[in-house]
């Protein structure tokens, strides 16, 4: 016989190399066969409602890290709580109108203006529902489990129909206008942009000092006196119309080479230095107030330009006169408005100045600068001109510089609702915490929100006009143009005339003669994703407004955090979530955005072709997602190794329990060995960490917590002397047992506990453990943690033990150094420890041999006793000495006894007791 086949080593299938992009999709397939989605449903119904809404993501492109980061998050969070008592159906959706698709098509050589525009939109919506069938596949690929076949698409005709029905509510209540306002405008969009589509950029600027003749002093100011305005957009000065002071700021008026120019005191120096004047006396002070309706002339045009108060004047820059064009400003609209002047727009929708800029028409904007500052310079009004570099609000889709530029739009007001937001701001939970501070200021200080744009691919303004120019909006056509897109889809609204859109019958005191047109603006992409409270939340019956949660990246709180919570609290008076959790940006491994020229871009679909979708998950549990993350292939490589252990910890798991039945073998907890009960109060502690972790989304300490308990608590202690007894002991002894029915325990609770982040392989592993029902672990729930008697004293004694242990491999790995010993099984432990440590070492009634997995120990005294050869550590003085014997063929354990039986001269009394009993001599 050999003396090898008689231990009991591990054995399982369950695979030690992953090789998860060859199984990973192996193990979909039979989620999708076995409808994995539907059965976790089915199994959780009637328990309490917890739902994710899922922001859309728009439906263009492969999904980048960003997105995985996304998505994964969102899993971690529904499979948790499916698991842990709560019934957690998630839909995923896709964000589908808008300009990326028209530019798409563009690029593709469509032809849009040789076709009509419900055309068009036809080729938009299958390209859309290309892309949403390509993204569908690579977030399933992630292992993101969901309702995929029937997600929610902002292009559905149900969709629509809901959409607008929240556009009628906000417009009965008041809130929905149309005005000419200056907007954000992008010329390479031709459309009018929300400040959620904006990014800033830098962007090199003419700088100019301007004077302005004083016309009309009012009795302060002399005639021919000049007021000094800066700007760094030239091709806005023939749309001057006023220059705007703060009234508590003082002016001065400054003599320089005979002529006298107004400024205002804080910034004196500043403009001398630039203007490099020399001689200057500063003449007479007064405060911005007296200047209100002092008269000035335009340098360009015979026209006047009003001096007004606006508190929006600082001196950060330039000189505390503030030229003013009502049509390209903010807040030079509100104080035009304010003094009555005209909002003069004259730039076209492509960016090109029209007739009412005289000598500068058909010039694109940028391209004004120049003729408008020689123009300057010929009348005399040009002081100075340089170029300056500065931050300047871009189109985040074309990347090219936007303009502010009063036109026709349809506004909400969100000043007639702004208290009930920061309310609902203010009772929302945010993750984290600083998410409330930043949404509440947003709110504070925005102005309303432009809900128009000039395309084709998006949901119509579903307004009419009568012939009198009215605008018509009203319950009966509001409720018939939500009844005809849930009928035919939106594109019917392109397809009809305006009389034919309106109910039968249809009348109205504007129109006499019957005639109606329809306005042709769609409303803003965030206006449709914003609306999915009502056209998701509401519509789908296994779902429910307000969403426990809504999870986005942390620009979404300009976005849909910030859309969602307009139109819902306008509709209903409440946010349309109860929580809001926010994640960071997908960084390269040195921190820097992923682009395609720097070549950094991590691309989800090859990290998963190369290591798998596990990998890309247990990174996302790994890095502190609420900030910035970094990923890399060398990152990938660090989680990689971290994920080698866990599977390994599984197979040693699987393998040591190859003979064990769980409701035949199992060992009752009062009955097991303390060392047993010390690891199951452990597996108690993590399993209660872990709920903590996963309730407070911190999934990077469960990360931490898992890899430590394999690590170190399993690996390096448990494991490490079990073997002892798992290999070497007959199958029913007593303490192998034992020991099986605790390392059942960690696997059954590992799997599950690991179930949210290795989805696949969780369920790979639950497929080989002994003895249970379901037929994947996604079906049942999590592990809960359990009061163990005498847990905490369980706890201080094992805990004083393994720091005592921590000496002894110390002394064994410096007498393995020093060539004393090879294999710690070579080795006597002689310890020299106080009455403390003495009483523990007495207390414990496992072989302490086994447990420090050498082959004799001797506890030989008190510290002060111990030889100056002995190694003083923390707990204890120690010998290690060559243990003296022979090594059992067996189990490897050397002693004297070894021979002491004569059919088995090469083993010990142990080994030979085990053969002679449990096997038959050939």
């Amino acid at each position: 016989m050999e003396f090898k086949d008689t231990l009991l080593m591990p054995k399982t299938k369950f695979p030690m190399r992953g090789n998860l992009p060859k199984r990973e999709p192996e193990i979909q397939e039979k989620w999708e066969e076995m409808k994995i989605y539907e059965k976790v449903q089915q199994r959780t119904k009637g328990r309490p409602l917890f739902v994710l809404h899922d922001g859309p993501p728009y439906a263009n492109g492969d999904i980048h890290m960003g997105h995985a980061l996304n998505k994964i998050l969102k899993d971690f969070i529904v499979r948790y709580k499916s698991m842990s008592g709560f019934h957690a159906p998630y839909v995923p959706g896709w964000d589908t109108h808008g300009l990326p698709i028209e530019q798409a098509l563009t690029n593709k050589g469509v032809k849009r203006k040789e076709m009509t525009v419900a055309e068009f939109r036809k080729l938009c919506e299958k390209y859309a529902y290309e892309q949403i069938n390509n993204q569908r596949e690579q977030f399933k690929r992630l292992g993101v489990r969901g309702d995929w076949e029937n997600p929610y698409i902002t292009l559905k005709p149900a969709f629509e129909a809901q959409q607008i029905k929240v556009f009628g509510e906000m417009a009965k209540k008041g809130y929905i206008y149309k005005g000419k306002k200056p907007v954000y405008w992008s010329p390479s969009s031709e459309s009018a942009l929300a400040e959620a589509e904006i990014e800033y950029k830098d962007k090199r600027s003419p700088s100019i000092y301007v004077a302005f003749d004083v016309k009309d002093g009012k009795g302060v100011l002399e005639e021919g006196t000049k007021i000094i305005i800066w700007t760094t957009t030239p091709w806005t000065i023939p749309a001057n119309l006023g220059i705007s002071v703060h009234p508590n700021l003082t002016y001065v008026v400054a003599s320089v080479n005979e002529e006298k120019f107004v400024i205002v005191e804080d910034l004196l120096e500043e403009v001398k230095k630039e203007l490099e004047w020399e001689d200057l006396q500063v003449t007479k002070k007064v405060k911005g107030s007296e200047l209100e309706y002092v008269v000035a002339k335009h340098p360009i045009y015979d026209r006047d330009s009003l001096v007004m108060l606006g508190e929006h004047v600082t001196t950060d820059s330039g000189t505390g006169c503030v030229h003013t064009a009502p049509g390209h400003g903010e807040d030079d609209f509100l104080i035009g408005k304010k003094y009555g002047l005209d909002v003069l727009c004259p730039v076209d929708d492509k960016g090109h100045m029209t007739a009412e800029a005289p000598g500068f028409e058909g010039l694109f904007y940028d391209a004004a600068n120049k003729p408008v500052t020689e123009k300057l310079e010929e009348v005399g009004a040009l002081l100075k001109l340089t170029f300056i570099t500065h931050s300047y609000p871009h189109d985040w889709r074309t990347k090219k510089p936007v303009i502010y530029r009063a036109t026709a739009q349809w506004f909400t007001s969100i000043e007639k609702f702004r208290d009930e937001l920061l309310q609902a701001v203010k009772e929302t939970k945010w993750v984290p915490a600083w998410g409330e501070t930043r949404l509440f200021n947003m709110v504070r200080d925005r102005g309303d929100w432009c809900i128009s744009r000039q395309r084709a691919w998006g949901v119509p303004i579903p307004v009419f006009y009568a012939e009198n120019g009215e605008a018509i909006i009203t319950d009966e056509t509001v409720q018939h143009i939500s009844d005809l897109f849930r009928e035919f889809g939106s594109n019917v609204w392109f397809e009809r005339e305006a009389k034919d859109l309106l109910p039968e019958g249809f009348t109205h005191p504007g129109s006499p003669n019957g005639e109606f047109t329809k306005e042709m603006d769609i409303m803003d992409v965030w206006f449709d994703s914003g609306s999915s409270h009502q056209a998701v939340l509401v519509e789908r019956e296994e779902l429910q407004r307000p969403a426990d949660l809504y999870l986005e990246g942390s620009d979404q709180y300009r976005g849909w955090f910030n859309s969602s919570l307009s139109t819902a609290v306008a509709v209903t008076g409440k946010a349309p979530y109860k929580g809001v959790l926010s994640h960071g940006f997908a960084l390269d491994g040195e921190g820097r955005k992923m682009s395609k020229s720097l070549g950094n871009v991590v691309v989800p679909a090859k990290v998963m072709n190369q290591l798998g979708a596990d990998i890309l998950r247990l990174w996302v549990a790994s890095v502190d997602y609420q900030a910035d993350v970094r990923v890399s292939d060398a990152i990938l490589k660090q989680v990689a190794e971290v994920y080698r252990k866990i599977r390994n910890t599984f197979r040693f798991l699987l393998g040591n329990l190859a003979d064990f039945d769980p409701k035949e073998n199992a060992v009752a907890y009062e009955e097991l060995r303390e060392v047993d009960q010390f690891m199951l109060v452990k597996l108690n502690h993590l399993i209660k960490e872990v709920h903590h972790s996963y309730e407070h989304f911190e999934y990077a300490a469960i990360y931490h917590a898992i890899n430590n308990f394999c690590t170190v608590d399993l690996s390096s202690f448990y494991l490490d002397f079990a073997k002892d007894i798992l290999y070497i002991e007959p199958v029913n002894h007593e303490d192998r047992r034992a020991i099986q029915t605790v390392l059942y325990e960690c696997l059954v609770s590992l799997a599950k506990l690991l179930s949210p982040i290795l989805s696949h392989t969780t369920d790979e592993v639950w497929q080989f453990i002994p003895g249970v029902q379901e037929e994947s672990v996604q079906l049942t729930d999590m592990p809960t943690y359990k009061e163990l008697p005498n847990a905490q004293q369980l706890e201080e004694k094992w805990n004083q033990f393994l720091a005592l242990r921590d000496d002894v491999l110390k002394a064994l790995e410096e007498a393995r150094n020093n060539k004393v010993i090879g294999k710690s099984l070579n080795a006597k432990v002689i310890l020299y420890v106080n009455e403390e440590m003495k009483s523990l070492l007495d207390s414990i009634k496992e072989d302490l041999k086994q447990l420090f997995i050498v082959s004799n120990l001797e506890v030989a005294g008190d510290l002060e006793v111990a030889p100056k050869e002995a190694l003083a550590l923390e707990h204890a003085s120690i010998v290690i000495e060559k243990a003296e014997g022979e090594t059992c063929e067996r189990c490897w354990i050397v002693t004297p006894d070894v021979g002491q039986n004569e059919n088995h001269p090469t083993l010990c009394p142990r080994c030979a007791e085990v053969i002679e009993t449990h096997y038959t001599c050939q």
